[in-house]
């Protein structure tokens, strides 16, 4: 009897550390907010049955709202019984979007100039470095020079010349605070002329796959990542930007260890829309018309998205996206990885055959499941050129309410 008890005691003492870990795996994992539509609930599918307990109400019974913003309360329980932790939870209105997977060119300047790289300056006393001894860092972002604006490489030349090797103050931005230092020029025996030591770079441009287009407001989202300095890798910060039509010429294989990428070139130099941010979610703006002739479709929450069969349109030649299949494997909610929520791995025979899978070019690409728009493709796995990564198109979504708001 004696065992019989030990052995009861022991097999609830596991119980109760399972339950324990699953309750502490899900609070760190699960998101703090959710999006619901008017007709549906909240639903997590997960290996464990969670319930949405909703605990207050603060909006009207029936009433929506066109804006992503959390509101309502409701606490997540595993099997209906363990409390999990406490979420914000409100209803929207379904966004009805047309999906892109076009090909788009990217013309950016930036606000102020980026500091790409730091040299040492030939003068009289031997080689200085006059911004690295004022504590300019690679990164950094120039906004001006003894209060004049600087947009470009030439703007900083002509002011340090202007200075004749007096001291100026240099309001920059880092991390996204602003710091003020003192930069004294020296006089440069080879070149003939004041310098500080610094490289920098004011524009950027590339080619990208367009993910969605709201024919509400004529916005879009697209790359599913950011634009980055290629010698920094930090977000470059847009000042403005212009969209350019783009055709697609061909691609170069994925391999593994040599990531392919799509090739092609800027249609015209008119200006098809335009850029409005540059973030770690993509880019976004405003197009002059629709980008493709698909259909209005739902937008998926980020809770609705399925491990399974799903597709992506992608243009691989010339500027129509054809649709492909793919297998959606892993679903990732953490909020940390914005751009890494999903793990995809291309099937379609034909893609792999063309490009060996997922290759640079794609990133945007909308990721189609169920007949609703549920992602778009930001990486591919350099080891594994069939798989890479995905996200949420919810992610991207908001940040296009958030150029309609600024408009209104």
């Amino acid at each position: 009897m004696r065992k019989i008890v030990m052995s009861l005691t022991s097999a609830v003492s596991i119980m109760v550390m399972v339950v324990f870990s699953v309750v502490i795996y899900y609070n760190v994992t699960l998101p703090n907010q959710y999006y619901v539509t008017e007709d549906s609930q909240l639903h997590l599918n997960r290996h464990f049955e969670i319930i949405a307990e909703k605990k207050m109400h603060k909006s009207v019974k029936g009433q929506v709202s066109k804006s992503l913003q959390p509101s309502d309360s409701t606490e997540l329980k595993l099997l209906g019984i363990f409390p999990i932790k406490e979420v914000s939870v409100k209803t929207v209105e379904r966004p009805m979007l047309i999906p892109g997977g076009s090909p788009f060119g990217i013309k950016m300047l930036t606000e102020g100039v980026v500091v790409i790289g730091i040299a040492d300056v030939d003068s009289e006393d031997g080689y200085q470095c006059p911004a690295r001894e004022a504590g300019i860092q690679v990164g950094d972002i120039i906004l001006d020079i003894d209060g004049q604006e600087v947009e470009s490489n030439d703007d900083i030349a002509r002011v340090i010349e202007k200075s004749q090797g007096k001291k100026v103050q240099v309001s920059l931005k880092r991390d996204d605070k602003k710091l003020t230092v003192s930069l004294e020029p020296i006089y440069s025996s080879s070149n003939d002329c004041y310098k500080v030591g610094i490289w920098v770079r004011d524009s950027s441009a590339g080619i990208g796959t367009v993910t969605y287009y709201d024919p509400k407001n004529s916005t879009f989202g697209g790359l599913g990542h950011p634009v980055c300095d290629v010698d920094t890798g930090e977000i470059l910060p847009l000042m403005s930007g212009e969209v350019v039509a783009v055709n697609i010429s061909g691609s170069t294989k994925g391999l593994v260890g040599e990531p392919g990428e799509l090739i092609g070139s800027f249609v015209s130099k008119t200006a098809i829309g335009k850029l409005l941010i540059n973030n770690e979610t993509g880019v976004f703006g405003t197009f002059n018309s629709a980008p493709t002739s698909f259909e209005p479709m739902p937008m998926v929450m980020k809770q609705d998205v399925e491990i399974g069969a799903a597709t992506i349109l992608v243009t691989t030649e010339g500027n129509q996206p054809k649709e492909y299949d793919i297998e959606i494997e892993r679903i990732q909610f953490r909020d940390k990885n914005a751009t890494k929520n999903l793990v995809i791995r291309v099937v379609d025979p034909a893609l792999l055959a063309k490009t060996g899978g997922i290759v640079q070019g794609m990133s945007g690409s909308p990721i189609i499941q169920n007949g609703a728009i549920v992602g778009a493709v930001t990486h591919v796995f350099v080891n594994n050129p069939e798989k890479g990564y995905g996200i949420f198109c919810e992610n991207m979504y908001n940040f296009t309410q958030n150029i309609e708001n600024e408009a209104a």
